[in-house]
This record gives C-alpha cells, sequence and structure tokens, in this order.
C-alpha cells in the first residue's frame, strides 16, 4: 500500500515538472525578445552611422574606432564591439525559438546560451498552466518519471538480493 501511495507522488511530482516545461519555453522567448529589441534599439545610433559611413558595415565602423588615435574612441571600438556580439547572439537565440515545439525544446536543452537560461531561471516564476500543451508535458513527464522510478527501484531490489528470496522460496516448496 505504501508504494501505491510513493507511485502516486512520484507521478504528481512528474506531472508538476512537466507542466513547468511549456512555462519556462515561453518565459525564455519572451526574454530573449526582449533583450534582442533592447540590443537593437542600442545600437541604433552605431547602425546610423555605419550606414552614412560604411555601407553599412558595423565591422568597418568598430575598425575605424579601433584604429582612431583618440583614446576614447579605441575604448569604445570594444563596447560596440561587445553590443554587436550580443545583439547577434540574441537574434540567433530568437530565430531559434520561433521554429516548431521539438525544435524549441531542443534548442534550450541542448544549444541554447545558458547565461541567457540562468537569466530566465533566477527570474522564473513556477506556475501551474493548464493548456493543452501543458497537460500533455506534464502527463509525459510525470508517466516516464515513473516508469523510471520504477525500473530503478527494480533494479535496486535485484541488486539488493531479490533473487535470494525465490530461491528460498523454492527450496521451500
Amino acid at each position: 500500500m505504501l508504494r501505491s501511495y510513493l507511485r502516486l507522488v512520484v507521478f504528481a511530482l512528474g506531472l508538476l515538472v512537466g507542466v513547468q516545461v511549456p512555462g519556462f519555453i515561453e518565459a525564455y522567448d519572451r526574454h530573449v525578445e526582449a533583450r534582442r529589441l533592447e540590443a537593437q534599439e542600442g545600437l541604433q545610433g552605431f547602425r546610423e552611422t555605419a550606414r552614412r559611413f560604411f555601407s553599412g558595415d558595423m565591422a568597418a565602423l568598430v575598425e575605424h574606432y579601433r584604429n582612431s588615435d583618440d583614446a576614447v574612441f579605441q575604448s569604445d571600438a570594444q563596447s560596440i564591439e561587445r553590443l554587436v556580439e550580443r545583439a547577434r547572439i540574441l537574434e540567433l537565440e530568437w530565430r531559434a525559438m520561433q521554429g516548431p515545439w521539438y525544435a524549441r525544446v531542443w534548442h534550450l536543452a541542448f544549444r541554447a546560451d545558458r547565461s541567457l537560461i540562468a537569466e530566465v531561471w533566477r527570474s522564473y516564476h513556477f506556475q501551474v498552466l493548464l493548456s493543452p500543451a501543458a497537460i500533455a508535458w506534464g502527463l509525459c513527464c510525470a508517466l516516464l518519471l515513473a516508469w523510471l522510478v520504477e525500473l530503478a527501484g527494480l533494479l535496486l531490489f535485484r541488486l539488493a538480493g531479490g533473487r535470494r528470496h525465490r530461491s528460498r522460496r523454492r527450496r521451500l516448496a
């Protein structure tokens, strides 16, 4: 009987974890989009300057700043370069999050920028969504977790001597 309740607890835990997946994906998507728009806004003036003097080539603008005799311009070259790189990374992340749900999950699990994931995780608020996607994720995670725990329990039972009890029963019969 206790084992049945433990199974229910494991299933419920898997369900609660699973319903977080769509919420976290959505939070990551919104975070990336907001940061991307912020980065584009921050570069707008530099892009305009690059468009006017360097045919829109940001690398040429950075190089011009870097080769300047003015130490302030040289310092700004690094700042602009970091802004351009951040905007590029955010654009790539945003594009990756525009795909189908399975591509988004794969990207978040294996290819997403870890610093962005950490930022989202720090500000993420757990929630129980009742959308069809959240319910599906919850059930899948619950079943998977319950199956893995059951499998681990059976493996531990066998390793701990579950076979000896069977052989003892056979000898007694």
